[in-house]
């Protein structure tokens, strides 16, 4: 079975996790609120794009370079879809 890329979303910030649920453990996670995002002036969506690039980084290093896409409910657009594109852009398999 393969990770799940779980992306929760609020109002205003995004987090990004990388789960393998047959372990019940977190492999990767990044989010908008670690210091160098919160301190960034850039729009949410770069900021989505710069998450998922950041957290396959992080997956690829801990191993994993295939996951599946949990979008968690929310549509497949803006933030979402950013970071899907910048997971994928960064050589993650989704």
């Amino acid at each position: 079975m393969r990770p799940r890329l779980v992306v929760t979303r609020s109002a205003r910030h995004l987090f990004v996790q990388i789960v393998d649920d047959t372990k019940g453990h977190t492999i990767a996670s990044a989010s908008t609120m670690e210091a160098d995002f919160r301190a960034s002036k850039d729009d949410k969506s770069t900021k989505a794009k710069k998450i998922g690039e950041l957290v396959a980084d992080r997956a690829k290093k801990a191993g994993v370079s295939t996951v599946v896409f949990d979008r968690g409910g929310n549509r497949y657009a803006g933030r979402v879809a950013a970071v899907a594109d910048g997971a994928r852009e960064a050589g993650l398999t989704l």
